[in-house]
């Protein structure tokens, strides 16, 4: 899985959105919201290669979560960027 090019993480009076840039992401025409949580995994996975696991073990690493929690979590989010089409499987 990786981030698709163009999709940019930027913070907005305090928010974290991701908003499409350039011709590519056309069709992109909203803002999709980012919690803090969500905001760092994007942060440490841009550009790279990731898996549902690399995730996991982002989240294990930086936050006092179960590994069933942070998993969960993970899965909901990846099925949020899937269906707003900004990552690649």
């Amino acid at each position: 899985m990786k981030i698709k090019e163009g999709f940019i993480l930027r913070s907005i009076c305090g928010e974290y959105v991701v908003v499409g840039e350039g011709l590519a992401q056309v069709n992109f025409n909203k803002m999709l919201s980012l919690n803090d949580s969500a905001a760092y995994l994007w942060k440490e996975l841009e550009g790279k290669d990731f898996s549902p696991d690399t995730m996991v073990e982002l989240l294990l690493d930086r936050y006092d979560v179960t590994r069933e929690q942070a998993a969960l979590d993970v899965e909901k989010l990846i099925r949020t960027w899937i269906k707003e089409g900004v990552v690649q499987e």
